[in-house]
């Protein structure tokens, strides 16, 4: 298996004809593609659903669908596809041929609007968390015209939210549409108070995709990678990242060949992708576009995550999306930078040049501060799963405390306006000039120059904020529906003072100060690895310390974060409980699996190599006392002692972790499984792992069934 990983060599990527800007969402069914494939009326009545929602006529969706499959089957489609976003995590896909019979023998080309706009789905097998029983199989997939169709491979895809026939979300796509549209009737509320030509603000998004690739044939040769997408045991490797000498430094010939095959194939599919490099462990790397609508960033990002597999395997490798692969070198995550933007072009968290402009920025940062504050645990679970646990906390990522960085600068600002006098602290001049008491008035803000501080896990970045915490496997749409959905409230909350006041600069200036007031705990501008900041936090500022995903999902269904969302109507009470159900399921499965395979491993393959070596090792050593019964022979019978007591050690532990895994099988209750497997299951997985990687350094290679970290780490050339 390593003599074929080293001989695997770079597989040239083919690029497209013409320049990127040719082949730019050449396979997206796109605004400029729809003006060629579809007449005008249905063109316009198609923008108009797009962008205000207008419902569309049969006459008007049968009209786009012969458009569309036209487009499709010129571009070598030959089959369709509603693509939905279950709450597994990845994508779901049925498809049904362009072909249908004629009832002559032949068949003929159909794609009619109610096919375009509605599929029924079984929905049996997709996670629930008891919105339908077992027998209610029916789902529903219903066309997201904002999402533009695309093709993959010969299979035209369609975008979709997937419902319950009784109407409830069994996806991430619905919930994260109804959140935009409570961002966008707040925010915009909010902006007509500084400029009425405000019709509608957007939710923007930039993701960053980190990830690590292994040779096929190494992956093929860990059951723990294969099964699980980590490495459950393993030795660490002499070298890792302690020389710093991958961060940045040149790329590999086989992965450069493989980004560009992804490169090539994003941006045919309109994925607008910008910014590749090696990240800081060893054959770990990092993709990044810009930034796009969040609706769409998060399809796209949904995307990439299913073609990343398909061209790694062009190149002989596997992609790890795991956020934490490898123990002892870094994690990958997958930073969520996010913004608000009118559709006047103003972007609602970028400082202005004016004071107006900076008190709008102002008006809008206090309001996410007060968001994340108020609905810390609800952030911190909609990242929280089994997989991103083991990256969170470690001086690698994000600590586990929610805390925002806003830099010297603006940090400063915010506590002279929370020190500023009640009265007369906004005038208006007759040129419209916005003066506040404390300064003379909202001065110029720069872009903070000092560090980014990499340790904050919300941090701000200029004109955007950045949520580090999102694990490099997670749908990012979870975290952005909350942080919708907090920001919409707060938002909501100033927009209804504002209405109710007879003096506006007076309540906005006293709207702004008590905010600041409220919630300035969340801010924090040091290094949050530091012991002195985690007693603070947790003991002073009341911020929560939520290490563990049974820890906090419970945070869904606390009763301020329910009202919240039900009230904002992105969830009911059931799709919240649903959720809650999904995610601890899947962490104790997640968890389970793992146990099984790390015992499957170790009694299938680890126990008999040790056993085989020290049998060798036995072998020899009588050999050379038949030969010199006086002989020390001092290395094998040292490493037959240390071997055979490890091997005693390394079956024990096996047993204890098999037993608590029938102990929690049998339990009902997923919470109780879920703190179980929390605080037995995981000690026990990781006190085997121990013993089993004293043995390997002890074990000839020749005996060791598995791909060690060196090879894993370093296979790639």
């Amino acid at each position: 298996m390593v003599e074929e990983a080293l001989s695997h060599v770079a597989v040239p990527a083919q690029a497209p004809a013409g320049r990127s800007t040719d082949y730019f969402g050449e396979l997206v069914f796109g605004r400029n593609v729809m003006r060629r494939y579809l007449d005008r009326e249905t063109y316009e009545a198609l923008i108009q659903t797009m962008e205000h929602g207008t419902p569309l006529t049969r006459e008007v969706a049968d009209g786009i669908a012969a458009g569309m499959k036209q487009w499709a089957v010129e571009h070598g489609a030959d089959h369709y596809t509603h693509w939905f976003q279950p709450l597994t995590g990845g994508t779901a896909e049925k498809h049904d041929s362009f072909a249908e019979p004629d009832g002559r023998g032949g068949v003929l080309e159909e794609f009619s609007g109610k096919l375009l706009v509605q599929q029924e789905p079984d929905a049996s097998s997709f996670p629930n968390g008891g919105i339908r029983n077992t027998f209610e199989a029916r789902g529903y997939s219903a066309w997201d015209p904002a999402s533009p169709a695309f093709i993959v491979g010969s299979t035209l895809c369609i975008p979709t939210v997937f419902i319950a026939y009784t109407g409830e979300a069994l996806d991430y796509k619905t919930p994260l549409l109804r959140s935009l549209a409570a961002v966008d009737r707040a925010a915009t509320e909010v902006c007509r108070y500084f400029d009425r030509n405000v019709t509608k603000v957007f939710s923007y998004l930039g993701w960053e995709q980190e990830y690590f690739l292994v040779d096929e044939a190494l992956w093929a040769a860990r059951p723990d990678l294969v099964l699980t997408g980590r490495t459950l045991m393993g030795h660490e490797s002499a070298k890792n990242q302690q020389l710093e000498d991958h961060y940045f430094g040149a790329i590999p010939e086989r992965v450069i060949e493989f980004m560009r095959d992804l490169e090539y194939e994003s941006l045919r599919l309109g994925i607008p992708v910008k910014t590749r490099h090696n990240e800081v462990a060893p054959n770990q790397f990092e993709l990044a576009p810009i930034y796009e609508e969040a609706n769409l960033a998060n399809d796209h990002n949904q995307l990439l995550m299913t073609i990343m597999n398909k061209i790694a395997r062009r190149h002989n490798f596997r992609i790890l999306l795991h956020e934490k692969p490898f123990k002892g070198v870094n994690g990958s995550g997958k930073h969520n930078n996010w913004s608000l933007g009118t559709d006047t072009g103003v972007n609602l968290l970028g400082p202005g040049k004016t004071p107006s402009e900076n008190l709008q920025f102002i008006t809008f940062l206090v309001n996410v501060m007060a968001a994340v504050y108020r609905h810390n645990g609800l952030l911190k679970a909609s990242i929280m799963s089994a997989t991103n646990a083991h990256r969170l906390g470690a001086n690698e990522a994000p600590p586990a405390i929610i805390s925002t960085f806003l830099g010297a600068q603006i940090s400063a600002v915010l506590e002279k306006l929370e020190a500023s006098r009640s009265d007369a602290a906004i005038t208006f001049s007759a040129k419209n000039m916005f003066k506040m008491s404390g300064i003379s008035h909202i001065p110029t803000l720069m872009l903070d120059n000092t560090d980014r501080n990499r340790t904050s896990p919300f941090a701000f970045t200029g004109n955007k904020f950045e949520f580090r915490m999102l694990g490099s496997a997670n749908s990012i749409a979870c975290t952005n529906i909350m942080l919708n959905g907090a920001v919409a409230q707060s938002l909501k909350g100033f927009a209804d003072a504002l209405e109710k006041a007879d003096d506006f600069e007076g309540a906005l200036h006293d709207l702004i100060r008590s905010t600041i007031h409220a919630h300035k705990r969340i801010i924090f501008n040091g290094n949050g690895y530091d012991d002195a900041w985690i007693k603070e936090a947790t003991e002073q500022r009341g911020l929560l310390n939520l290490r563990t995903t049974p820890d906090a999902m419970p945070t869904l269904l606390e009763k301020k974060n329910v009202d919240m969302l039900t009230g904002l109507k992105i969830f009911t009470k059931a799709e919240l409980e649903s959720r809650y159900e999904i995610m601890m399921e899947n962490y104790v499965k997640t968890v389970t699996i793992e146990a099984q395979t790390m015992l499957d491993m170790t009694r299938k393959e680890i126990l008999p190599a040790v056993s085989g070596y020290t049998k060798e090792l036995t072998e020899t050593l009588a050999a050379k006392r038949t030969i010199l019964p006086s002989l020390p022979a001092k290395y094998e019978t040292g490493t037959i002692t240390k071997l055979s007591s490890l091997l005693d050690q390394i079956d024990a532990a096996a047993d204890e972790l098999e037993k608590t895994t029938l102990q929690i099988k049998a339990i009902d209750s997923v919470t109780e499984s879920a703190f179980q497997i929390r605080d037995a299951m995981l000690p026990r997985m990781a006190a085997l792992r121990v013993v089993c990687d004293e043995a390997e350094p002890l074990t000839s290679e020749r005996f060791w069934p598995f791909p060690t970290y060196d090879k894993l780490l370093f296979g790639v050339r």
